[in-house]
């Protein structure tokens, strides 16, 4: 019985050791590759939230913009009411 034989109960163990190395490696890699995942997906929420506040905040002080256009449209008409009817 060599080692190489199927039979032999050192050489299935031996095996099995090198499958479980392998097993454990490629869990490894994975478990790296999801916590980097994880990792730029928390990243990703973080930018999308800035984001997002910058553009509540940009929303919020444009609303003005078109009330001070209203309001210089009606003063524009008015005054030129005015000088008509002068």
């Amino acid at each position: 019985m060599t080692e190489t034989d199927p039979n032999n109960p050192v050489a299935v163990a031996l095996e099995l050791e090198r499958l479980r190395g392998s097993l454990e490696a490629g869990f490894a890699r994975a478990d790296g590759q999801l916590a980097l995942l994880v990792q730029r997906s928390d990243q990703t929420d973080k930018q999308l939230a800035d984001h997002e506040a910058r553009l509540d905040t940009l929303e919020r002080s444009r609303w003005p913009l078109a009330s001070i256009g209203a309001l210089t449209a009606t003063a524009g008409l008015a005054v030129a009411l005015w000088e008509t009817l002068r």
